[in-house]
């Protein structure tokens, strides 16, 4: 078995290497919006019962309305890493896998302990008929690579000559909804888009998601997952963001994104890329820089594939800056 992919979020970890109480450090090593949006008021009838057929309906309708679904509904996940793992089962054995690398590595891991012969690819150029399912993550996680949709749409009706689906993994797709298939998705009975509640808001610990699909596709995961996959407050919640405005959260994101930003250049440190959620940067020597930020209690997050590279992302207010800023000084970046 392959070994787990380390993801950002280790703080326990890198305390119990570095020192320090986790909760004194300062986490840059997700893409989460570091400031949770407030609650809506969750009625105890959510915490009571098992989640009601009204609240999945309710949550669907919000979300429809939220990714711009121009037919169906989309199915509430607990996560989406909950339906990643199920992929393999929608792709015939034999086939061959698609990603647009570099990205989520859990993709080709789910697939890879599954049996299938997985292909990192760079362009649609590089896609055969052998291959029964391709992988865009737009916004892509770490490198921010984008695709417009038209030219998703294009590869969607590409794969579909030969019988093959296509995945576009929208998990930090909020902040730009413009890049997002979801508009058009009808027109590709071949298209699966997963979105990402719980980066955007804040909420990751809720673990929700939402898929969209033809109906079979979505039959098939609700069954896989079972019932009541999804909890009552997780939503009750969705439903209540989802409806709300979100322009707030929108500019508060932007606001930190750019307060991390300047920071990094005042630093001389090389942006190559990166989300609102969080940026990329390269630097000869990132391993020993990731580590030196660790005993500033700093905590990053860096690439085994990519040694060159960190990903770093947003503080929640001005004096996250700061510290990140000092910390930065100590560090030898020559």
């Amino acid at each position: 078995m392959s070994k787990p992919i380390v993801h950002g979020g280790g703080v326990t970890e890198a305390a119990a290497l570095f020192g320090g109480n986790p909760t004194d450090w300062l986490d840059l090593s997700t893409g989460i919006n570091p400031n949770p949006v407030a609650l809506p008021d969750i009625p105890i009838s959510a915490w009571h019962r098992l989640p009601d057929r009204h609240l999945v309906d309710a949550a669907r309708q919000a979300a429809a309305r939220y990714y711009r679904c121009n037919s169906g509904q989309p199915v509430p996940v607990p996560g989406t890493q909950s339906v990643i793992q199920l992929l393999p089962r929608l792709v015939p054995s034999g086939r061959r896998i698609a990603i647009f690398a570099p990205t989520y590595g859990e993709y080709a891991r789910v697939f890879s302990l599954a049996g299938y012969a997985v292909d990192a690819i760079s362009s649609p150029d590089q896609l055969t008929p052998d291959h029964g399912l391709a992988i865009v993550v737009n916004p892509n996680n770490p490198t921010g690579r984008a695709y417009p949709p038209s030219e998703l749409s294009a590869l969607a009706k590409q794969l579909e000559k030969s019988g093959g689906l296509l995945l576009v993994d929208e998990a930090f797709g909020d902040a730009q909804p413009d890049l997002s298939i979801v508009p058009v998705a009808a027109g590709h009975d071949n298209l699966i888009v997963f979105r990402s509640f719980g980066k955007f808001f804040g909420l990751a610990g809720l673990r929700l998601g939402f898929v969209i699909a033809t109906d079979a596709v979505l039959s098939n995961f609700a069954e896989w997952l079972g019932p009541w996959s999804v909890s009552g407050p997780a939503l009750v919640i969705s439903r209540a963001l989802m409806e709300g405005g979100t322009a707030p959260v929108q500019a508060a994101i932007l606001e930190r994104k750019a307060g991390l930003d300047t920071v990094l250049r005042q630093a001389g440190l090389s942006i190559i890329g990166g989300t609102v959620l969080f940026t990329l940067i390269d630097h000869p020597r990132a391993e020993q820089l990731h580590e030196q930020l660790c005993h500033s209690h700093v905590l990053t997050r860096k690439f085994s594939y990519a040694p060159t590279w960190l990903r770093i992302g947003l503080a929640p207010d001005a004096a996250g800056d700061t510290r990140l800023e000092d910390a930065l000084r100590l560090a030898d970046l020559a």
